[in-house]
């Protein structure tokens, strides 16, 4: 093989596909970086089985062919190459790979290309009836304001991960622990063409968030989403990201949203941050990070009591309908929601001390996040 390429396509390759490489990997070849150059292409890949990402640039080919090379080293050397073309070149006496720009030369040592698990892309099944389009801001939105509820501990595999499912018109992303449920939908811009089999599938978060990295253009761009029984893929602009699906029965997650609430208050989402975030300074060290919230008509008192650091109380002002009442939450899901809630005004909707609460922005029906509180001597 011999390529000739600019070395900022190979970078921005190499940066895209590396987070695919196996950390820790039970065998060695998925620890590296698969290079495959045909037809004035350079196509870079890696999967360590839960998520492969391949990315395809532009570059001169002399002589096609395949290589693997260490993923650590392979991207460390590229990010500090000087000039701005590439040479790469194999021999064929022995394993090594010249790497050659400006005035540096690098060789490594290759892993055999043919042991590597190449991605074959679910779009080319021609049978392959269960796709997707969506706008690449809609899709890292659905993910950004949903993943963060996803439980961390793997003794319950399916909370580890997202639903992203669809209707005919809107596409909607759930994630929760039990403890919290983040819901988002978006309405698609064009009508979805697989309707008649409806996506519904979990997603692992990690996978998402690396996803949502990916989702970087300035202009909206297509999105297209292809599954099957366990993996599904996104294709979009010059990157292909395939991932596992976690597999089982994901909880009717309209059961946990009350239909109604005795109280509601409006308050100014920065203000009311500031505050729990204060508050929750002499919370941290506790069990269970626990603040109480008193529901007044025009304030809200946040307080929160460690015996070993000290006692916290602020008050945010407020607009509460209903009756007023005291809840306490884990400081952590409360401020997580107004980190991502993206509305300057909100509305917290409670029932009763024991009963799951709603935090939602003001004139925004498609974005619900639901918190369970904690039980309080």
């Amino acid at each position: 093989m011999k390529i000739t390429c600019a070395k900022d396509q190979l970078n921005h390759a190499v940066q895209t596909v590396q987070k695919a490489v196996a950390a820790k990997a039970t065998l060695p070849i998925l620890s590296g970086i698969y290079i495959s150059a045909q037809n004035n292409k350079l196509e870079l890949q890696a999967t360590d089985y839960e998520i492969g990402i391949s990315c395809a640039i532009d570059a001169q080919i002399d002589i096609p062919g395949q290589i693997v090379l260490s993923g650590r080293y392979f991207q460390e050397l590229v990010k500090r190459l000087p000039g701005d073309s590439v040479e790469i070149a194999s021999s064929t006496e022995d394993r090594t790979i010249k790497i050659t720009a400006g005035t540096s030369q690098f060789n490594l040592l290759s892993l055999p290309a043919e042991e590597f698990p190449i991605l074959k892309p679910l779009f080319d099944k021609s049978n392959n009836e269960n796709t997707l389009v969506i706008k690449d801001n809609l899709l890292r939105d659905l993910i950004k304001r949903t993943v963060f509820a996803c439980a961390t501990e793997e003794s319950r595999p399916i909370f580890t991960g997202a639903l992203l499912e669809s209707t005919e018109t809107d596409v909607r992303m759930i994630a929760t622990n039990t403890h919290r449920l983040a819901l988002k939908k978006s309405i698609l811009e064009t009508t979805n063409s697989s309707s008649n089999n409806p996506l519904k599938i979990v997603i692992p978060s990690k996978v998402l968030n690396e996803l949502a990295r990916l989702l970087s253009s300035e202009l909206p761009v297509d999105v297209n989403i292809c599954w099957e029984k366990n993996r599904v893929a996104f294709r979009f602009e010059d990157v292909y990201l395939e991932s596992r699906i976690i597999e089982g029965q994901y909880p009717d997650y309209n059961r946990v949203i009350p239909p109604q609430f005795g109280t509601v208050a409006s308050i100014n989402t920065a203000l009311f941050m500031d505050a729990v975030e204060r508050v929750s300074l002499m919370a941290k060290d506790g069990e269970y990070n626990v603040i109480k919230f008193q529901f007044n008509q025009d304030e809200v008192i946040i307080t929160s009591n460690n015996p070993d650091i000290g006692k916290a109380y602020e008050t945010v002002p407020v607009t509460t309908e209903g009756t007023e009442i005291t809840i306490a939450f884990n400081a952590k899901y409360v401020t997580d929601i107004l980190k991502n809630i993206g509305s300057t005004e909100l509305h917290f909707s409670l029932n009763t001390p024991l009963s799951p609460a709603s935090i939602k922005p003001v004139n925004d029906d498609n974005y619900t996040y639901i918190i369970t509180p904690v039980r309080t001597s």
